[in-house]
């Protein structure tokens, strides 16, 4: 009975958390998806892979139909013995994306319990986290990999201070597996920022470990948290050693171009210029927005309704009313410093004021930890608002350069806020026992705090011009009224809202009053205050992510509909590549029926967007020939879409008769410029050693591709002496093996992206493998890890049963 007792509530919340996860995003239970933008792109990307799985039952691990060809390391690759994937299979066993809020939910809930909250408050507050807007706006658009990371963030934070408190055995295990978990969940750019604020963290206690001279458990914790580390690593060595490998390869790897394709020198050394990093970077002042959530406008498409300015003025030029109603549902009064913004990262004026509530009544010094992590994070979304400490970071913080969208480190602030939020109400309501003068005291400086900050932002309204980035488009093409009418409303939406949370903080803060007078009972002021928490971001979610955003399951596994330029191309059954030129390098729409050599991927091959930058993008057909690429998809001034086949493609391989040897990666890609690309071939001589210059081809020389699978192309060469083939496939010589009858030979790389091969005379077969040693490594270090981590498992239950049963007989 005690054991049922003490799991009771525990048991009570989980089940909380799945049936608001289900209430929240209740059409999964009619049978319907969420249609994700992002998940749409990808789904276009991984066609080729996912299709070869199913048929083949093999993992491929490369398609073609991206960026002319790429490895699927970031496409959803299924690596062998990935039994931390199974562990987070069954964790996410509800439909999505119910999923990932219910893991919001239970790690923060998790954390709570480390920080010895007592349930129904942990309750509220996991409810609190989950529900912040960015969490639920990301998994609207379809960042699943994002909110996959940030869900396991609080059970790694658990795990790191249960071992700073000495709880080696339980503090290490839970560390291991969350770690190895987050990691799994494949989206290095959120664990990179869980890195940060875990090295506040470790300061912290560093700092309590050497003030109080434990020298020596300080030694065992970064023993522990060492072990943990290397183990949760080793369970996904597979996805990190292959991750690794290809980033060199990506658009996060360097540059070896010193100049840009304007023809201007190339300045910097980071991996990717300092302009795409900083692009999202948050306004200071629009960091307000955390507690006011359309301050700023909200949204690039924010609804309006029949008492808007705009309305008037669209009834004004004679517009029917449902016309005008449909006008205004989706306005652009976001007008902040980012270029695209789908939902304001609103935390909740509640949470704000709690948290600042906590500054004042809770005594233990880890508030401050929380803290600086929110400070911190602030501070860095900032981005190229703040340079000095932007810079720095691009400049001397190791990797800091390899990921863009600097506002998005905005989720650690997200995840320490509420953490403030519920030790403040905790701590308030402890008070009672000792003094309420004291909890008048708190709430007093905690109201005043949080309503100084919203006088403050009323008082300065008349300082903000309240225009956007675009405004001036819609000068041009609408009229200053319709100008003057958009910020007539943003102001009113700033004023609105402000109000709104004024009126959030005032309503919580009375029921802490009425408490102090006791007019309500304690769990009564709880859960009145937890509810009112809920329902200001409830209510603040639905505007941007709701049941109007779910489709049939069909739409969402069939995201991109034939049409009959893809119908007519499609009737051609060889093998080729194909252009789409509307979507540039920035759709997978293509991707779904074809090989294409665009995409949608945060990790593009590099040397194919350079190719698009630097030649495509300057009409050089002759890229397109060696490329394969057979069909071109052009759009008319209806927007219909039409193929337009090209008659001087190179095809799938060919010979060519000379060689032009250049030193560096700025002469191949100027050598380009000027290619006969059926004749010559460009090679590094400083990367790939030739002996031949010049190779002779005979007129009936020909390569035939016999048969093609995206991990396997088999061809028969015909040539009278030996020679030198060009294929039109991407070079990547961290996987793909050339075989001439059965032999493993050399082969190099061509006119910077392809692959060539010296091939004897006569008739050959000539196949190309990708056999990625990075598996077969990874996979064996990732089996041994799981097998360790299970050992650790079943000794830490049997250490930790043993103590139990010592201290029981003592």
């Amino acid at each position: 009975m005690k054991i049922l007792n003490k799991f009771y509530p525990h048991a009570l919340a989980i089940f909380g958390f799945v049936l608001i996860s289900l209430i929240y995003f209740y059409p999964v239970l009619q049978g319907k998806q969420i249609f994700q933008s992002d998940i749409a792109q990808y789904t276009g990307m991984a066609k080729e892979q996912n299709d070869f799985r199913a048929s083949d039952h093999v993992e491929p691990f490369w398609t073609n139909s991206a960026f002319g060809g790429m490895p699927t390391y970031q496409l959803g690759a299924k690596y062998p013995h990935d039994y931390i994937g199974m562990i987070d299979d069954a964790l996410r066993f509800l439909p999505r994306p119910a999923d990932y809020l219910f893991l919001y939910f239970l790690g923060f809930y998790g954390l709570m319990l480390v920080l010895k909250i007592d349930p129904l408050k942990a309750f509220f507050g996991a409810l609190a986290f989950g529900f912040s807007t960015y969490l639920i706006i990301i998994l609207g658009v379809g960042h699943n990999a994002k909110a996959h990371a940030i869900a396991y963030m609080p059970i790694v934070i658990a795990g790191f201070i249960l071992v700073f408190r000495k709880k080696y055995v339980l503090g290490g295990l839970l560390t291991m597996f969350a770690t190895a978990l987050e990691i799994n969940a494949n989206h290095f750019q959120m664990t990179y920022y869980l890195l940060v604020f875990l090295l506040i963290l470790s300061g912290y206690f560093i700092y309590q470990a050497i003030k109080e001279k434990e020298y020596k458990s300080l030694l065992y914790s970064f023993g522990v948290l060492g072990f943990a580390g290397i183990f949760a690593l080793g369970a996904n060595a597979t996805n990190l050693l292959a991750t690794a490998e290809y980033a060199d390869f990506s658009t996060r790897g360097k540059s070896e171009l010193t100049f840009n394709p304007d023809g201007s020198k190339m300045t910097g050394n980071s991996a990717m210029t300092r302009d795409y990093i900083t692009e999202y970077s948050y306004g200071i002042a629009e960091s307000f927005n955390l507690i006011a959530p359309r301050l700023f406008g909200g949204s690039n498409s924010e609804a309006l309704g029949t008492d808007s300015k705009m309305y008037d003025f669209m009834i004004g030029k004679g517009v029917q009313e449902d016309q005008a109603k449909d006008f205004v549902s989706g306005m652009p009064t976001y007008w902040g410093d980012q270029p695209i913004v789908a939902a304001p990262a609103y935390i909740g004026a509640i949470v704000f004021f709690l948290g600042i509530l906590a500054l004042f009544v809770d005594e233990r010094k880890i508030k401050y930890v929380f803290l600086s992590g929110a400070v911190v994070a602030l501070i860095l979304s900032w981005g190229k608002n703040f340079p000095a400490l932007t810079d720095f970071f691009i400049d001397h913080v190791p990797m800091y350069d390899k990921f863009r969208a600097v506002s998005s480190i905005q989720v650690i602030l997200e995840l320490c806020f509420p953490v403030l939020a519920i030790m403040g109400l905790q701590s308030f309501f402890k008070l009672e026992k000792e003094n309420s003068k004291l909890q008048q005291k708190a709430l007093l400086e905690a109201g005043a705090f949080s309503f100084g900050v919203i006088l403050i932002l009323f008082l300065c309204k008349s300082l903000f011009s309240f225009s956007g980035g675009s405004d001036s488009y819609y000068l041009q093409n609408y009229g200053p009224d319709f100008v003057s009418a958009l910020k007539e409303d943003r102001m009113s939406l700033y004023s609105a809202d402000l109000l709104r949370s004024g009126f959030f903080i005032l309503l919580s803060a009375g029921v802490l009053w009425l408490f102090i007078k006791n007019k309500l009972a304690q769990n009564t002021a709880i859960i009145l205050v937890g509810i009112l928490m809920i329902f200001d971001l409830f209510f603040v979610d639905k505007k941007y992510v709701s049941g109007k955003d779910f489709v049939s399951g069909r739409e969402v596994e069939v995201p991109f509909q034939e049409t009959p330029a893809d119908a007519q191309i499609l009737k051609d059954t060889t093998n080729y590549r194909v252009f789409e030129v509307s979507g540039n390098l920035s759709s997978a729409r293509a991707s779904y029926f074809h090989k294409s050599i665009g995409g949608y991927n945060a990790v593009k091959p590099r040397r194919m967007q350079q190719l698009f930058d630097y030649q495509i993008a300057k009409n050089n057909i002759e890229i397109l020939n060696m490329l394969d690429v057979k069909y071109v998809i052009q759009t008319d001034k209806e927007g219909n879409e039409f193929p337009t086949s090209n008659p001087d493609t190179n095809g799938n391989a060919w010979f060519v008769s000379k060689i032009k040897s250049v030193n560096s990666a700025d002469e191949e890609m100027k050598a380009l410029d000027s290619l006969d690309s059926k004749n010559m071939a460009i090679v590094n001589q400083k990367e790939f050693e030739i002996k031949n210059k010049a190779f002779a081809k005979d007129s009936s020389a020909v390569i035939i591709l016999d048969s093609y699978k995206p991990n396997h192309l088999k061809y028969t060469s015909k040539n009278g002496p030996e020679g030198l083939a060009v294929f039109s496939e991407i070079y990547y010589g961290k996987g793909w093996n050339a075989y001439i009858d059965g032999k493993l030979t050399p082969h190099i790389r061509a006119n910077y992206t392809l692959r060539a091969l010296v091939i004897p005379a006569g008739k050959h077969t000539v196949e190309f493998k990708f056999e990625p040693q990075v598996i077969k490594t990874g996979s064996t270090i990732t089996l041994f890890s799981s097998i360790g981590m299970l050992l650790l498992l079943i000794g830490g239950i049997y250490f930790e049963q043993k103590k139990k049963q010592e201290e029981e007989n003592r």
